[in-house]
């Protein structure tokens, strides 16, 4: 993997390119990350770049990840996460947003917005029934569940249950615009999260452009 960052969504707005057509994007607070170990074959069995992201308060860390960050000599961060990049990092190295160039197509994976248990019509959006005619008072709930003869529920079907707060990834989105001095990436479209919420953009493995 040659770029891969984690980063925090700040939100939606739209900008206007050369031609002056509007453009949404979705502004993602990438980085600084700060390396504080390098995993190596011989003792860990695969190599890989430990990262820590964003600052936070030392009274709220748990003693083994403060003993991560006192070896390495970093200050307490909120996230820990691997990457395996292609070129080696010294622990201590900050990665910052100027890995990625405008026009750089990536992944952006995060934890969608956790909306609880919920029916059918809102997680999968179902119609409703009539709201006259004698159909009352079931008018959100589903229908049928199957066949009478095989007196089972067959899998799949969709029914009410938890929605949101998993981990989704948008493939083949496009950076539009990189502001090293501020860590801020501007990505065309929407992201998977809420505002605040913690992405990490990849390069994309799936691109043909």
């Amino acid at each position: 993997m040659k770029k891969a960052i984690l980063g925090k969504k700040l939100g939606m707005t739209q900008i206007f390119d050369e031609t002056g057509l509007m453009v949404p994007v979705t502004v993602v607070e990438a980085g600084p990350m700060t390396v504080v170990r390098n995993k190596t074959v011989e003792r860990d069995g695969y190599a890989a770049t430990v990262v820590a992201f964003e600052e936070r308060k030392e009274n709220l860390v748990n003693k083994p990840t403060k003993g991560v960050f006192d070896k390495a000599g970093v200050s307490p961060k909120k996230y820990l996460k691997e990457f395996k990049y292609e070129q080696a990092y010294e622990v201590g190295a900050e990665i910052k947003c100027d890995m990625f160039e405008a026009g750089d197509v990536v992944d952006v994976s995060g934890v969608t917005k956790g909306h609880g248990f919920t029916g059918a019509i809102k997680r999968w959006n179902q119609h409703r029934l009539k709201m006259t005619h004698g159909t009352g008072p079931v008018h959100r709930q589903r229908g049928s569940l199957g066949e009478l003869n095989s007196a089972k529920v067959i899998k799949g079907l969709h029914m009410a249950g938890q929605y949101g707060h998993e981990n989704v990834t948008i493939q083949n989105l496009v950076i539009v615009r990189v502001d090293v001095e501020r860590n801020v990436l501007l990505i065309r479209g929407a992201v998977p999260g809420p505002k605040g919420g913690l992405v990490t953009v990849k390069q994309a493995v799936k691109s043909t452009k």
